[in-house]
């Protein structure tokens, strides 16, 4: 597996768009490929200015350090920029025309920089529901230590 710091996020989403599994393919309990991503400081500090939170628990390590987090943390909402990090351009989840139907997310502990960020995720159920095509799906992220960062439910409507 590669780490995010060997190759670059896809922002073509149309990208292997062929490849990608439709609804009918899709698997409840099939866990889908994942790749690991070494979270830097620099991948932390960019994103938040991307949102616009420039906390400083993000950005000044001597205030972070005397903080209850001990050192520099990421902005609870990375998890959005890791669900691409850590997934190949070919990810059904990826699907243009994907509609987000609902999440739940929970915060176990902050990503900090230096962390090697792993995803697990996997369907849970699919359905059809007034001829919409939905799948309910998980995605829990653990650090090297096997840690909970956050992990979350989702449900989508499909666009085939």
């Amino acid at each position: 597996m590669e780490d995010l710091n060997l190759k670059k996020i896809e922002k073509d989403f149309w990208k292997n768009w062929e490849k990608r599994k439709t609804w009918d393919e899709i698997q409840p309990g099939e866990l889908r490929p994942t790749i690991p991503v070494f979270l830097t400081k620099a991948m932390i500090q960019k994103y938040a200015r991307a949102i616009g939170d420039l906390n400083p628990l993000y950005f000044d390590e001597g205030y972070a350090k005397k903080s209850i987090f001990g050192g520099l943390i990421a902005p609870p909402s990375i998890h959005v920029m890791l669900m691409f990090a850590c997934t190949p351009d070919d990810d059904w989840m990826r699907e243009p025309g994907t509609i987000n139907a609902g999440q739940s997310w929970f915060y176990n502990l902050p990503a900090r920089p230096g962390d090697r960020i792993r995803l697990v995720c996997k369907a849970l159920d699919r359905f059809i529901k007034k001829e919409r095509l939905f799948v309910i799906h998980e995605n829990v992220f653990y650090n090297q230590n096997d840690e909970v960062i956050c992990s979350g439910r989702g449900w989508t409507i499909r666009p085939r």
